[in-house]
């Protein structure tokens, strides 16, 4: 499909609780740079996802960018 988006994500795709990484319920502090990585891994999931429910229903699509629309009109400062 030419209009797919490849990301570069370095990781796999895995289900949740089957990660490579240990569990952090034991107390141990990731790093920050670890945490804005899965945050930003999160983000552009999201987005796929977004982009998907907006390609597979264009009128809901539709719908909700209107909705938007209107409430960013009648938004007061």
């Amino acid at each position: 499909m030419p209009d797919r988006k490849f990301r570069d994500d370095p990781l796999p795709r895995t289900r949740p609780g089957t990660s490579p990484e240990p569990d952090r319920a034991d107390g141990t502090e990731e790093s920050d740079a670890e945490r804005r990585r899965r945050r930003a891994r999160f983000l552009r999931d999201l987005a796929e996802a977004r982009e998907l429910r907006d390609r597979v229903q264009p009128r809901r699509a539709k719908t909700a960018r209107l909705r938007h629309a209107m409430r960013m009109r009648t938004f007061r400062w």
